[in-house]
């Protein structure tokens, strides 16, 4: 039966405007707002190059990053089978959570198949586990300089984002008694991104002791933010958190986007570690939380299998080669450039730069400084602003090594320019 109130309300003869709903309005993902900003008029004349695009991170866009040969026969063998066209479980295929425990199961952190959700994409894994481990009013700590989406999940659901401090002077590191000092008792959960996007840096093991020993004392769990694992550079070893703690409960994300350049195939994972069922009820939460959408795509979670099996281990040693090669490209010819400041890169696909605003003559902030750069070069980079740290830009290394000595030059003359 209709409630007294709706038989009774008045009619209209028009149509009102339909309001948004309160999640809707809450969502807001700052690089989605700065690109599709309009490129405002300045007064220097505007650019009539070739446009260089170094702001989003997707390494297929100038067809230079491809993925393996093995990548694609593995799905076009899925697909052949006509075993994965209806609807898959909700938190995965089961041969595709079977080869991903298999693949990332540690001694010093075991993984079965029931570990492992399934999600879309990375994204999605971030999505779902703040959804799992924060309720609306609670607070999660996340990394500044750090990737906006966090900040936008969280900002949707009604979750307070608490931003601790990463210190460029030390390639990145977390500082610790900053982070410690913004937890109280509606802390749900630490987020942590290693290796990083934006700032292309990796954490020593040393290092991640510290953050579980933090986690340890106050009694909050771990978001591991892993989709870059094993992307590093030249004397740098990656480790994966969960494998340092037999205590901490860790949400550990990945997926096949970035080391296996198909970010378009919306492929992630969850890996669910809780050694002492810590866990227990998160595990149901993950089930709910995966029965929204049903899973991603069934047809690419059953090539999981063969894309670990049959792609060499020489593919990602020469990955991370070309990608630091790239790395080098940037950081050695904007080290020309007055008023910048390159940190090194460790891994992942980014370099961030640091501005020293006070050396340009014209520009006030980091948004001026892309918006200026845009129209005068035609060279696109994300503000530091996109990552909660004004005073910076991100650059993404993977286009081609032309495009990036032609970026530079362009970003140098720029800031010759415009100096005091």
């Amino acid at each position: 039966m209709p409630s007294t109130d709706a038989a009774t309300a008045p009619a209209s003869s028009t149509w009102g405007a339909i309001p948004a709903s309160d999640v809707s309005r809450r969502t807001f993902n700052p690089i989605r707002d700065v690109l599709s900003r309009p490129m405002l008029p300045q007064s220097t004349p505007k650019s009539s190059k070739d446009p260089i695009s170094l702001s989003i991170g997707d390494p297929t866009v100038f067809g230079n990053f491809k993925t393996h040969d093995a990548v694609v026969k593995a799905v076009e063998t899925a697909v052949r089978s006509f075993s994965y066209n209806g609807y898959p479980p909700s938190v995965g295929v089961p041969v595709a959570r079977e080869a991903i425990a298999k693949r990332y199961s540690h001694p010093d952190a075991p993984l079965t198949a029931d570990d492992v959700v399934m999600t879309s994409g990375c994204s999605g894994a971030v999505e779902m586990a703040i959804g799992v481990l924060c309720s609306e009013g609670q607070n999660i700590l996340l990394p500044r300089p750090g990737f906006c989406l966090y900040n936008t999940v969280a900002g949707s659901r009604n979750i307070e984002a608490r931003l601790y401090n990463l210190s460029a002077e030390k390639n990145w590191e977390v500082d610790i008694e900053h982070m410690e000092s913004l937890i109280d008792k509606n802390t749900a959960a630490i987020l942590i991104n290693n290796p990083s996007n934006p700032c292309g840096s990796n954490f020593i093991k040393a290092h991640l002791k510290a953050i579980l020993a933090v986690c340890e004392k106050h009694k909050i769990p771990l978001i591991s933010d892993e989709i870059y694992a094993n992307m590093v550079f030249g004397g740098q070893v990656f480790t994966s958190t969960a494998t340092l703690t037999s205590t901490v409960p860790i949400l550990t994300l990945g997926g096949l986007a970035k080391q296996w350049l198909v970010p378009g195939w919306r492929i992630g994972w969850i890996l669910v570690h809780s050694r002492n069922h810590e866990f227990d009820e998160v595990r149901k939460g993950l089930f709910a939380l995966s029965t929204l959408i049903n899973g991603p795509c069934a047809i690419v979670q059953a090539a999981i299998p063969d894309i670990f099996d049959n792609v060499p281990d020489s593919y990602l040693r020469d990955l991370n080669k070309q990608l630091e090669s790239h790395a080098r490209v940037l950081e050695t010819e904007l080290a020309k450039a007055p008023g910048l400041d390159v940190i090194t890169p460790q891994g992942a696909m980014y370099v961030m730069v640091k501005l020293d605003l006070d050396s340009f003559a014209d520009i006030s902030d980091d948004a001026e400084f892309c918006q200026k750069l845009k129209w005068e070069e035609n060279v696109e980079i994300l503000p530091g602003e996109c990552f909660a740290y004004p005073g910076t830009v991100r650059l993404v290394i993977t286009p081609p090594k032309d495009k990036l000595h032609a970026a530079s030059e362009r970003i140098a003359a720029f800031c010759k320019r415009h100096r005091k």
